[in-house]
């Protein structure tokens, strides 16, 4: 993916502050971040989102030592970590990717959900469950 600046920071076209590196993922500090030690964890090779993952079991391990890392380096009060998939979920970059953020007692998160009474429980789950 020549436009995909995640691609380009896999190639080292684009510098970044590499946290993590193994075969498969880059971990590089967030040049936006929402607070001090925010991560971004990648697989390298490119893809859209979550729903184009097949065979990524490999991200899970790597997401929780870069968790872990920053956890310890920093000694946050929690550790957010967050996936979007497409624009309405807040995607940004059309790399599927993990933020790791630490969050500390001054850290101001923008997560709204306007929340309801769960109304078809057993409809609805039973929707997803034939869809597995």
């Amino acid at each position: 993916m020549t436009e995909c600046i995640f691609c380009k920071i896999v190639e080292g076209d684009i510098p970044s502050h590499k946290v993590y590196e193994d075969t498969n993922i880059l971990a590089f500090l967030d040049v936006n971040p929402v607070s001090k030690g925010h991560t971004l964890v990648i697989p390298k090779n490119h893809v859209e989102n979550i729903h184009e993952a097949e065979d990524m079991r490999f991200m899970w391990n790597s997401i929780r030592k870069v968790a872990d890392a920053v956890k310890d380096a920093f000694d946050p009060e929690g550790v957010q970590i967050v996936q979007n998939n497409g624009e309405a979920a807040g995607q940004e970059v059309f790399h599927m990717h993990f933020h790791i953020t630490p969050v500390y007692e001054d850290t101001v998160l923008n997560v709204e959900y306007e929340r309801s009474e769960l109304e078809n429980g057993e409809e609805i789950s039973e929707t997803i469950q034939n869809n597995l």
